[in-house]
């Protein structure tokens, strides 16, 4: 059943002037989370001490949609590692002589989730320093290849850019002029060819897995779910996430789609809650902090970029959004920092609720839960560097 409800201004203007004091207390949030929410909404908040702020409906799972990638991201950093790195290699499937390969060019892949066209043509470009201008067979790929976000399996996609036939902008963004790639480009020729041996010509390693999912994360990209396959996939990330939560609430987490794509995810407000501390305990002990993977309201390209974007409320979240519609989905995950009560974690998974009905309630309760509890920007200077200058060809 859906609800709309209409809360009466008066009722939402007595509750704020309540929380105006210093003593805003957990009974007073969980009125405030009721002023906006109805009683079938599920919201979450829990200071960092383990102190209930408000509960309405946590312990009901519901679809988080997006949100699953926060859970994706924790799986990640535990089994991979912050600073592993994807390898892409690239080799001669035959003797190389006078710029011609005679042979396939080989394409080793590990499944790099963000080998797009600037990191192809980084590659072209050391393809070049090496002579290389002529393929007398085709592209063959081993391995995953993933490329901008999508399979390819054949590396059709990957040839054309080779080939100078796509991606002509991200050519310029790597600072070369325009006209540069078709002198550069490779030819296939497609014949048939015969591999005795191969020969390694360059390697792509991608930027460290830390930086890639912050990425990411900041737009929410459902490449996640691809991602996922590096660790044993979506049932890997369910598992890793309830190892990191009380055994009572296993009954709380469903993940068959690491990007929260598809219509079988769940998770509860609570076990949303302890994922990010969890994923914030893992970051503490590598001495970073969760806007090391998660954007920042207002700062952060990205579906975070114009939440509460205005100047008092900038950067007070950093945390994940959800959302998808035909499944009812809508949601927001973070965490605040406070002079009350230290940091903050909160989760509002909305069920049913139109989407710009939801956002909208979520941000006018975050805008009262802000000024409540005294939260403060995080300390937080976003990286204005291209993701692709932080990876390497060898």
């Amino acid at each position: 059943m859906r609800h709309t409800i209409i809360i009466p201004l008066s009722l939402t203007y007595i509750i704020l002037g309540s929380l105006n004091s210093e003593a805003a207390s957990p009974y007073e949030l969980q009125q405030l989370a009721a002023a906006h929410f109805s009683a079938g909404q599920g919201i979450s908040v829990q200071a960092e001490d383990g102190t209930i702020l408000v509960a309405q409906q946590e312990a009901r799972p519901v679809h988080p949609a997006s949100v699953t990638k926060a859970a994706t991201t924790l799986a990640l950093l535990e089994r991979l590692g912050h600073e592993y790195q994807f390898e892409t290699q690239f080799l001669a499937g035959g003797p190389l002589s006078s710029g011609r390969l005679d042979g396939d060019l080989v394409v080793r892949a590990s499944g790099d989730p963000f080998f797009v066209f600037e990191n192809t043509f980084l590659i072209l470009r050391k393809l070049h320093a090496l002579g290389l201008q002529e393929i007398g067979g085709d592209i063959r790929v081993e391995g995953p290849l993933i490329f901008n976000w999508r399979p390819d399996p054949t590396g059709y996609r990957l040839k054309r850019a080779l080939q100078g036939l796509d991606g002509g902008e991200a050519w310029t963004a790597i600072g070369e002029p325009s006209s540069r790639l078709k002198t550069i480009a490779l030819r296939f020729d497609a014949g048939k060819t015969q591999t005795t041996s191969v020969k390694l010509l360059a390697v792509h390693q991608s930027p460290p897995l830390i930086t890639i999912v912050k990425a990411l994360n900041g737009y929410s990209n459902n490449v996640f779910h691809l991602l996922s396959d590096r660790i044993g996939g979506p049932q890997a990330v369910e598992e890793i996430v309830r190892r990191h939560i009380p055994p009572t609430l296993s009954s709380e987490v469903t993940i068959t789609n690491a990007a929260g794509a598809g219509e079988l995810n769940r998770l509860s407000p609570r076990v949303a809650v302890g994922i990010l501390w969890e994923l914030r305990a893992k970051l503490r002990v590598l001495g970073k902090d969760l806007p090391s993977v998660l954007p920042v309201n207002g700062l952060d390209v990205g579906t975070l970029q114009k939440r509460l974007d205005d100047g008092h409320y900038r950067a007070r979240i950093v945390g994940k959004t959800g959302t998808f519609g035909s499944v009812g989905a809508s949601a927001l995950v973070g965490v605040l920092r406070t002079v009350k009560y230290g940091h903050v974690a909160f989760a509002i998974l909305n069920s049913w609720l139109p989407v710009p009905e939801a956002r909208r309630r979520q941000d006018a309760f975050l805008r009262a839960l802000i000024d409540a509890v005294d939260a403060r920007p995080w300390d937080y200077v976003p990286s204005k560097k291209p993701i692709f200058e932080d990876a390497r060809v060898n």
